[in-house]
């Protein structure tokens, strides 16, 4: 069964801000790490892509969100 990421809200002086100066949200964040995890988990399913969920839920926490 699929394992789901929590995800947590952080304060608002200490979430990501993104090149337009507005908060960012984690589904608006890593677009490049999210389409190659999206298009694997869509092609090969979940259980095959772990390496690429992992380096979207890195570049998530390099932005500074905590999951």
């Amino acid at each position: 069964m699929a394992s789901e990421t929590q995800v947590s809200a952080t304060p608002a002086s200490t979430v990501p801000i993104g090149k337009d100066g507005k908060p960012l949200k984690p589904c608006c964040a890593c677009p490049e790490t999210k389409k190659a995890r999206d298009q694997c988990v869509f092609n090969l399913g979940e259980e095959n892509c772990l390496d690429m969920i992992k380096a979207h839920q890195q570049c998530l926490r390099d932005l500074g969100f905590k999951i």
